[in-house]
């Protein structure tokens, strides 16, 4: 990984368990970190860490993206956005709400998009940066109980590797970044659902660390996508490929998704 001392690193949904992680290593590594979410409240906790600037946004909204990125650059050249940003709400599609979908498809996607089509302006432009995006396993692998999160994700990837493919030629990285389940305050509310059984059905969670650590390494590295845990990744491209399989692997996941949830809430 390139040195990153003093360079400037955007952090959408900061104030998240993978996002907090991010700007704590950052911030170490010598890196001045533009953290961004819309809970103001959390967001003090990041603020107080070194070289953190703390930037209240909407990633809904194009021109908080816009404040965003001035606040960025009167810090210097803007080296990195990173999108921690993430909702999720598990339950069934035939029980959602329209409120519900536009909850995922407005933060998850539409928010990534917006904020990753200003930074490829600008990266594009200085013939440098670095995007990187969170998507998911389930945007690998299609995940009964949390569709409308997994079709999010499904379109943050596809998105991002589109992305990749279009800056690759003017020198600017683009990475999607793939975990299984990790151990924050998404999976905590997951905990009580059982339309949610299948996010449960690894043997144990990611760390926010774990997730941090492998962004971390791979900043400044012209590395497409991350999966992780390999295994897990090997297993949901191998149902994405064969799609027809999914169905007989569904029921025997499903239960040990709920024996494992059921250790979770304890």
């Amino acid at each position: 990984m390139k040195d990153i001392s003093g360079k400037v690193v955007i952090v959408s949904g900061a104030a998240g368990g993978i996002g907090q992680e991010l700007v704590s290593r950052l911030s170490s590594a010598g890196a001045i970190v533009v953290a961004t979410d819309v809970d103001e409240i959390a967001l003090q906790k990041v603020s107080a860490m070194t070289r953190v600037q703390a930037v209240a946004a909407d990633v809904r909204k194009n021109e908080d993206w816009e404040n965003v990125f001035h606040r960025a650059a009167a810090l210097g050249p803007v080296y990195a956005l990173i999108n921690a940003v993430g909702v999720l709400k598990p339950g069934y599609v035939d029980a959602v709400t329209p409120k519900e979908i536009d909850f995922h498809i407005d933060i998850n996607v539409k928010g990534v998009m917006l904020g990753s089509a200003i930074a490829a302006r600008e990266f594009k432009r200085a013939g440098t940066g670095h995007i990187i995006n969170i998507a998911s396993l389930a945007g690998v692998a299609p995940i009964p109980g949390i569709s409308l999160y997994s079709a999010s994700k499904f379109a943050v990837r596809g998105f991002t590797l589109a992305l990749a493919a279009e800056l690759k030629e003017f020198g600017v990285f683009v990475t999607v970044v793939c975990p299984d389940a990790v151990k924050t305050p998404m999976l905590d509310l997951q905990k009580d659902y059982p339309e949610a059984a299948l996010t449960f059905s690894g043997n144990t969670p990611l760390t926010a660390g774990d997730v941090a650590g492998a962004i971390f390494e791979t900043l400044g590295t012209d590395t497409p996508e991350v999966t992780l845990p390999f295994w897990r990744a090997i297993f949901a491209k191998t149902a994405s490929a064969l799609p027809g399989l999914a169905p007989m692997l569904i029921d025997t996941l499903r239960r040990a998704g709920l024996e494992n949830q059921a250790k979770y809430q304890k």
